[in-house]
């Protein structure tokens, strides 16, 4: 491929990022309300089988149902009790979340977590977060208590280390003005940046907490966070997962690894229920 080619779609991503900054926003319905039946029923009480909810932590540009249309009826349908929310909403932004502060975010995330351990009676969740949903909660559980209140964190291509965005990242200093667009109108974004003042508060000191396992999938084609194995993770307790070690024929990127990929999907089910693992192949995409 072209190096031009292999710039297009991170260039595409700061200028949605300029784009959501400087446009107003349009009015658009409110999608931040899963369907009542299957995830999100505040009803639902977890089974012996699977004891805890699983909270789902959409990614940046996303939001609480469009990022889990195909994962969350996944685990439904294997009789789990799942949510999901939305956080880290603009103002005069609608629809697109996961642009405010990451710190910010993990608080609604507790708050959240909370909620959902009220309604089901369960004394912990496991949380599944696919990008920015893989990072924002390990502050969460460094920070705001969240490792008493949780068993696994599954991250699904996560920036645990930054991204440079194919390089683009490293012309920042080059376009004066615009690292303070980022960090003044899309937060989130700036502290996403291979060594930005969020992500050295983070992993200053090691990358996990005492008593949470962490499962970290990434796919060698991802064109988001790069590069891709600064998605993984180091400790005790930590099981990181390239895809193609699994099954060579998997093409999936950033997107598409949360979106609709069922062999990813197969290792979150691994990573949930351990004691009753699967090997993970090609063949689990029909699973």
């Amino acid at each position: 491929m072209l190096p031009w080619k292999r710039l297009l779609r991170p260039l595409a991503a700061l200028l949605l990022t300029a784009t959501v900054a400087v446009v107003p926003a349009a009015t658009v319905a409110h999608a931040s309300d899963a369907p009542s039946r299957g995830w999100n029923d505040w009803s639902c009480k977890p089974s012996a089988a699977h004891p805890r909810p699983v909270v789902l932590v959409h990614g940046t540009f996303a939001n609480s149902v469009d990022n889990w249309l195909a994962l969350a009826p996944y685990l439904e349908n294997r009789d789990y009790c799942v949510f999901s929310f939305d956080y880290g909403q603009l103002s005069g932004v609608p629809l697109f979340y996961g642009l405010g502060p990451i710190d910010k975010s993990a608080e609604q995330l507790k708050t959240f977590v909370d909620k959902v351990l009220a309604a089901t009676g369960a004394p912990e969740t496991d949380l599944v977060g696919h990008s920015q949903g893989g990072l924002m909660p390990r502050y969460y559980l460094r920070f705001l208590g969240g490792a008493a209140k949780v068993n696994a964190l599954v991250g699904i291509a996560p920036d645990n280390h930054g991204t440079t965005l194919s390089g683009i990242t490293n012309l920042l200093p080059y376009f004066p003005g615009v690292q303070d667009l980022l960090t003044t109108n899309t937060p989130a974004l700036a502290d996403q940046v291979v060594g930005s003042p969020f992500l050295t508060k983070l992993n200053e000191g090691g990358d996990t907490v005492p008593g949470v396992k962490y499962t970290v999938l990434a796919t060698r084609y991802d064109e988001v966070v790069t590069p891709y194995r600064s998605q993984f993770l180091s400790g005790s307790g930590v099981h990181n997962v390239l895809l193609q070690d699994l099954c060579p024929l998997d093409l999936s990127e950033h997107v598409a690894i949360g979106l609709f990929d069922r062999i990813a999907f197969h290792e979150v089910a691994n990573a949930l229920d351990p004691a009753h693992a699967t090997a993970t192949t090609c063949a689990s995409a029909l699973s």
